[in-house]
């Protein structure tokens, strides 16, 4: 028999569109991942009510997190690719687990106390408890590996915090849920504006989205922050221009790479060639990405097709830990 694949589960929120950020820094392991692990990998629709509680849009957003998914890469035939609101026993987990989460931990939150900054009036207790939600996504499979970024961190710690009260205080049920890349350095990708990362709300003309076609990225390329380049040969590089080298290195070939270092280190760059090249590579990997993104995308059974068969295989997984779950608990009464 062969041996038990680790678990791993991660989340998607299906708010605004996946970018070359996202890619880079998330769907690219999870597509790796999908060999060598039992994966879960959710649209976290419940979590975007916290923020976003108009519904008119969800369907489509859904829908098209999940199109931009398998269009990347991920198969779900190989992984369960599903919605977090067609696993109910989430919400029976996330009860339990509320009973064991004080409003002082939950307070202190980083993510919360930004959001109370950003949206003061909307304030509500599934902001408060969104921690407790996203710990129960996560132990409700047993996961053991959560391919996570820097920001969240802070929440994975809480819900190894929750999982170890569960278990203390009921008996041992869940594994310690641990951060998993690969050991690789996270790939943070730079905005084109010089600051920050790409960002699905920032500034868009400063994000290269996996739904922009051709000439739109070359636009954006074109755009990105430069100066009139080095005065003195090996000058240490700006900030602003060592990411657009960083954004050459995600899709140019190394000779390419290479000449524009010459031409930088002998102040012979060229930085408007040195884009023009970056935005032919930029268009040329994102274009079959996107090609494939709008043929699923107007494929609604198809798209229903992998949603019930992403449900039945998280409820599987879920049905079999409740069980232990109600059991570790003393509420099986019959």
């Amino acid at each position: 028999m062969a041996d038990k694949k680790e678990i791993v589960m991660s989340g998607i929120r299906p708010t605004g569109f996946l970018h070359l950020g996202n890619y880079f820094g998330a769907i690219r392991n999870y597509v790796k991942m999908q060999e060598d692990f039992e994966c879960y990998f959710m649209v976290a629709d419940w979590h975007s009510l916290t923020t976003h509680p108009d519904t008119k849009e969800l369907q489509g957003n859904v829908q098209r997190v999940l199109a931009e998914n398998i269009a990347c890469g991920l198969d779900p035939d190989k992984v369960a690719l599903y919605c977090q609101s067609h696993v109910h026993t989430t919400a029976e987990l996330y009860l339990y687990l509320n009973m064991l989460a004080y409003k002082g931990e939950l307070e202190k939150t980083v993510t919360f106390k930004d959001k109370v900054r950003q949206h003061p009036e909307n304030v509500n207790a599934g902001l408060l408890t969104y921690p407790v939600l996203q710990t129960a996504d996560i132990i409700l499979h047993r996961a053991k590996y959560v391919p996570v970024g820097k920001d969240q961190e802070q929440h994975l710690e809480m819900a190894r915090n929750f999982a170890n009260r569960f278990n203390h205080r009921y008996g041992e049920v869940f594994p310690e849920p641990v951060a998993y890349n690969y050991n690789a350095e996270l790939v943070k990708v730079p905005s084109l504006d010089g600051g920050g990362k790409m960002s699905k709300s920032e500034n868009q003309m400063a994000t290269l989205y996996l739904s922009d076609d051709d000439d739109m990225i070359r636009k954006k390329v074109m755009k990105a922050k430069t100066d009139n380049g080095p005065t003195e040969p090996n000058a240490a590089k700006p900030e602003y221009i060592e990411n657009i080298f960083g954004l050459m290195k995600l899709v140019c070939a190394q000779d390419v790479i290479a000449k524009y270092e010459n031409d930088y280190n002998s102040c012979n760059i060229r930085y408007g060639d040195l884009k023009k090249q970056l935005g032919e590579d930029m268009a040329k990997f994102i274009g079959p990405i996107r090609d494939k993104i709008n043929t699923i995308l107007p494929d609604k059974k198809y798209l229903q097709q992998v949603m019930e068969q992403g449900a039945e295989k998280a409820n599987k997984s879920a049905n079999e830990t409740m069980k232990l779950v109600r059991e570790a608990m003393g509420l099986k009464y019959y």
